[in-house]
């Protein structure tokens, strides 16, 4: 295939806004046309103000700012981008299925299906097509099935492209990335469709950091790391219970087996529990696809790691009960942060949500300060969950835009996500507004609990046991 000129993204969201525009800036020779049926979102990415843009990621307004209207272009015309594209990126969403065969487990395809339809009707000319979305392993086959019986006579090759990017440093990932893992057929074809995308690739990533592979491998390695990092919290997490009940001090235990070259310092935070789109899916899915192979000792084995994660944000909602005589009924608790980490505002299964839902059960009024995340997205993450009415989370529910404001009057406040502006507030004030004693739940290990246990406060921080006095 000649050099690719124009590429088509389908899915304006955290994948395929920030990745498309990073290859708008280092590709000025490539036409790059983001488009989506959701034209909210879509007006978004054309917003004047680059800040307005809906994907809060450090860096990446000042990219989309470079490149918008010069070659990066946000469009709901699905049908002309992908009639125009030599290459077309499938980036839509994914989800675990919430009905039927594989429920709770097994990955949602209807929308790559949708996508693959619609790519065979339009497609007058040879494509390549790459899977963007992380997907389960022989995704691949099912999309290439319905594009080569469409009848149109036109060929395509299906790369997998699966993205290693952490949220809070997309575009830092984007722009020095550890690896790009292009797999795709081992056929003459496959190779030549194989060398177009690492071309793209080439004009910033250093040759050797470009791995290539056949697209099963592929796809089953973007599973796999996930859920190897997920091990990690799950791991570190399943001893936080253990600190807790002796003298041990998760931060102490972290930092000692941290500093062993064989198993490194990172993900060994201890925390209320991981969320984000990709770590619980992938591991589901991995769960999944190990039970339809009958694989039931591999299933049971990462099942376990989502089980451990399931645990650790009960118990973190259990110890706020426990810890305020048995009854949070009526009693205000202020959640400090509802996005799933610092410096993003992507919520999705966000440890938070399920905190908050534990306790709305047990009638307590909770108050939400995120800095990025707006009040209709936490009111939705509630009402997803289906848990009670619409109406009910909105009665058990504020968002505050005000952190002093937010803990006014408060019982308790539960640290939920580590954003690094909650250390530098004024805590005497903090302290001076909240019924006593006054109590701070730290999930993430973020706050100086002494400094705080100076002013009055009484701390639980996750994996220590420091009782206070």
């Amino acid at each position: 295939m000649e050099n690719i000129t124009k590429i088509c993204c389908i899915g304006a969201g955290y994948v395929g806004g920030p990745t498309m525009a990073m290859i708008a800036k280092k590709c000025p020779h490539i036409q790059v046309t983001v488009v989506d049926l959701n034209e909210a979102r879509i007006k978004a990415w054309n917003d004047e103000d680059v800040n307005n843009i809906p994907v809060y990621e450090p860096g990446l307004s000042d990219v989309v700012a470079e490149a918008r209207g010069r070659n990066l272009f946000f469009s709901t015309e699905v049908d002309k981008a992908i009639d125009e594209a030599q290459m077309i990126f499938i980036s839509v969403n994914t989800p675990t299925k919430t009905y039927g065969a594989g429920k709770g487990q097994a990955a949602d395809l209807k929308w790559i299906e949708l996508c693959a339809r619609q790519i065979a009707n339009i497609s007058k000319d040879n494509k390549i097509i790459v899977e963007k979305s992380t997907l389960p392993v022989r995704t691949a086959s099912a999309i290439k099935d319905i594009l080569t019986h469409t009848g149109n006579g036109v060929q395509f090759q299906i790369l997998s492209n699966p993205e290693f990017l952490a949220e809070g440093t997309a575009v830092e990932d984007l722009d020095a990335p550890d690896r790009v893992l292009i797999g795709g057929d081992n056929t003459p074809e496959g190779k030549v469709a194989v060398q177009a995308l690492v071309d793209i690739y080439a004009n910033w990533v250093p040759k050797e950091r470009i791995l290539t592979t056949n697209v099963w491998s592929s796809e089953l390695s973007k599973l796999t790391a996930n859920a190897f990092l997920a091990q990690r919290v799950s791991s570190i997490n399943s001893l936080t219970e253990i600190c807790e009940q002796t003298e041990a001090d998760i931060n102490e235990v972290a930092k000692a087996i941290g500093t062993d070259s064989r198993i490194g310092p990172k993900f060994l935070k201890a925390s209320v529990g991981f969320g984000g789109s990709c770590f619980q899916k992938d591991i589901l899915n991995l769960v999944y696809i190990a039970r339809s192979y009958g694989l039931q000792e591999v299933a049971d084995y990462w099942e376990q790691v989502i089980i451990m994660n399931d645990h650790q944000k009960r118990r973190f909602a259990n110890q706020i009960i426990k810890n305020l005589y048995n009854t949070v009924n009526g009693k205000k608790i202020a959640f400090f942060g509802w996005a799933f980490k610092k410096d993003t505002n992507d919520t999705r299964e966000s440890a938070a949500i399920y905190v908050a839902d534990h306790l709305l059960n047990e009638q307590a009024h909770i108050s939400v300060y995120d800095p990025k995340v707006p009040e209709n997205q936490v009111y939705a993450d509630l009402d997803y969950l289906n848990t009670r009415e619409a109406e009910e989370n909105k009665a058990g529910v504020q968002v505050i835009t005000d952190p002093y404001e937010a803990c006014k009057g408060s019982h308790a406040i539960a640290v939920l996500t580590e954003w690094d502006e909650f250390k530098g507030y004024d805590w005497q004030r903090i302290y001076d507004n909240m019924l006593k004693p006054a109590k701070i739940f730290d999930g993430r290990n973020l706050l100086d609990a002494d400094k705080l246990r100076a002013i009055g406060f009484q701390v639980r921080s996750i994996g220590t046991n420091v009782l206070d006095k």
